[in-house]
């Protein structure tokens, strides 16, 4: 195909947000239908990039190369594998949900949300399609600006602070991240991605590399985030807007998980295998705190926050566990659990739309007036809990078996988070849906339909889809994963 279509996954979203700056646009009805269309014409563009991936191959597809400097080996270089498209596939489905869920709570500015979110989509699919490392790091730092507006513009009460942390956090990171690429490119010369997981071994010693992964691992570590650097997550997803948890709990925290995977433990497999027990540790520390942590809190958003931190524990482990049903595993972990948690954060925005509070001690009974929505957290919240045929069960069965065959006590320690997974979920939504009335709204409230509704049943329809046939995405990156594999194979 010589037709650019990663640059028009890209920058199309990127160039209509700057177009829709210049006009003066007020109507909400408008500039919502502009944002959808947008987005659903992106997601189209994404669906001829599926059909045209090639399973049989295992180098990057749809490469498009242009040199910037002559006398430099830095470029934009976009290309991707089977892990790149299942991502790229996650955010053009989520955005346009992400848009439509916002018109009924988000009613100031919304032209700047608009841009906002379509310069996030462009930026997010520029990182998961970056083969230059210095052009992701842009993309990776970039999206920082269009996510610290949606919080601190849009957000709850404590929004500037939820907002400033988030950027302090996550930029502190990328100082390390920054740090090594210069030092990478003043050794080598390139910040080319395929040449550097090639060559980049042998440039460093053993010493270096534990280093430089040290260096990229503080900044992935954060965005995922791992403990004990979870500590911005539950604030930003308390304070951002349904849509902004939405999309940080689908996407952007599965960046981290994307870096330590196409960056860290390719170009450091020395440095991936001298801390992977310290990392299976924080790890299975983050499935069982988190778990904890989320059994007692009293907000929902806190809680589905907290939630994601144990999630995101099973990414790690069957990333660093170097087998293949753990990074296969941990590939499906990060779409399941992007599906899952994002449908319970829309999930938690209809009711605050309806009831305006978050407290689970000011909600119950739901279900008895609103039967469809019951039925949608339900499956939601099996398939948060792993229950078989949704897709959590696929993605965190796939981890443990990985991990057993590596690290026992971690597996069965993770195994435990599973039972924990089920205690909170189940009593949430015992307490939300099925306690006694205690918030007279609910009385009278009206039940999901229209573009709502149709937001949870394509949700509801992937989750069970992919934990009846999971092979239909894993078909994808297998291929992939499996060359990470092979760089822990003795030769």
């Amino acid at each position: 195909m010589n037709f650019p279509i990663l640059s028009t996954l890209i920058f199309l979203p990127i160039i209509c947000a700057f177009f829709l700056l210049f006009f003066r646009i007020k109507n909400a009805v408008i500039l919502y239908s502009f944002g959808i269309f947008v987005s659903i014409l992106n997601f189209f563009i994404s669906i001829v990039l599926l059909s045209q991936f090639d399973l049989a191959k295992t180098e990057f597809q749809f490469t498009e190369i242009f040199k910037l400097f002559s006398t430099s080996d830095i470029k934009y270089y976009v290309g991707i594998d089977g892990i790149s498209l299942s991502m790229i596939m996650l955010t053009t489905l989520l955005v346009p949900i992400c848009i439509a869920i916002s018109i009924n709570s988000i009613k100031t500015r919304i032209k700047e949300f608009i841009i906002a979110f379509l310069v996030m989509e462009g930026l997010v699919i520029g990182s998961f399609c970056s083969l230059d490392l210095l052009f992701f790091y842009i993309f990776f730092e970039a999206m920082l600006i269009p996510m610290f507006l949606l919080i601190g513009i849009w957000g709850g009460e404590n929004r500037v602070y939820a907002s400033y942390k988030f950027f302090i956090y996550t930029l502190f990171g990328s100082v390390f991240f920054l740090f090594a690429i210069i030092l990478i490119f003043l050794y080598t010369g390139t910040t080319d991605v395929v040449l550097l997981s090639k060559s980049l071994k042998s440039y460093f010693p053993p010493n270096f590399q534990i280093w430089f992964f040290l260096a990229f691992f503080i900044s992935f570590a954060i965005k995922i985030p791992m403990f004990p650097f979870h500590t911005w997550l539950p604030d930003a997803h308390v304070q951002a807007p349904t849509s902004g948890s939405v999309i940080l709990a689908g996407i952007l925290i599965k960046l981290g998980a994307y870096g330590f995977l196409r960056f860290a433990i390719p170009f450091f497999p020395l440095g991936a295998q001298y801390f992977a027990n310290y990392i299976l540790i924080l790890s299975a520390i983050a499935i069982i705190y988190g778990s904890f942590v989320a059994l007692m809190q009293e907000d929902m958003k806190k809680m589905i926050a907290y939630s994601s931190v144990a999630h995101m524990g099973f990414v790690t482990m069957g990333i660093f566990s170097f087998t293949q049903q753990g990074i296969d595993g941990a590939i499906f972990q990060m779409i399941s659990h992007g599906l899952v948690s994002a449908s319970l954060f829309m999930c938690v925005g209809s009711i605050y739309d309806r009831f305006h509070t978050k407290k689970i001690s000011e909600l119950g009974g739901i279900a008895l007036t609103m039967p469809n929505f019951a039925i949608m957290a339900m499956i939601f919240t099996l398939a948060s809990v792993g229950l078989p045929s949704t897709s959590g069960f696929v993605g965190e069965f796939l981890t443990i078996i990985g991990t057993f065959k590596t690290n026992k006590l971690i597996s069965l320690i993770a195994g435990l988070g599973v039972i924990l997974g089920a205690c909170y979920m189940l009593w949430l939504y015992k307490r939300v849906w099925f306690s006694e009335i205690v918030n007279t709204d609910i009385v009278k409230a009206k039940d999901i339909k229209n573009f709502e509704l149709t937001s949870f049943l394509i949700m509801a329809v992937l989750i069970v889809t992919l934990g009846i046939m999971p092979n239909l995405v894993i078909k994808y990156f297998t291929n992939s994963s499996a060359e990470i594999v092979k760089i822990f194979i003795p030769k």
